[in-house]
């Protein structure tokens, strides 16, 4: 059993994530979130989704980063592959 990076758990299941150069051992995703996922540079909240970027920063959304006064610009989409299941309706 491995222990987690957080919390100190000894559990069965754990698992690693590895970001850049950093790697963590954890036994949730709330765990990994308060550790690896960036906090938005105006309100501190952890941004579990894509954030939005500026010059100036990341930002869990549109309204801190413009309260912050950043520009907030798009990254080009690259296709990863990857097609969406069709939605059920």
């Amino acid at each position: 059993m491995a222990r987690c990076d957080v919390c100190g758990n000894d559990y069965a299941r754990t698992f690693t994530v590895t970001l850049g150069d950093q790697t963590g051992t954890f036994d949730s995703f709330e765990c990994a979130i308060h550790l690896m996922a960036p906090a938005c540079e105006h309100c501190g909240c952890r941004i579990i989704g894509h954030g939005v970027e500026t010059d100036e920063g990341i930002y869990c959304c549109e309204h801190c980063a413009r309260e912050a006064g950043g520009q907030h610009h798009r990254r080009p989409r690259e296709s990863n592959g990857i097609v969406a299941p069709p939605s059920k309706t």
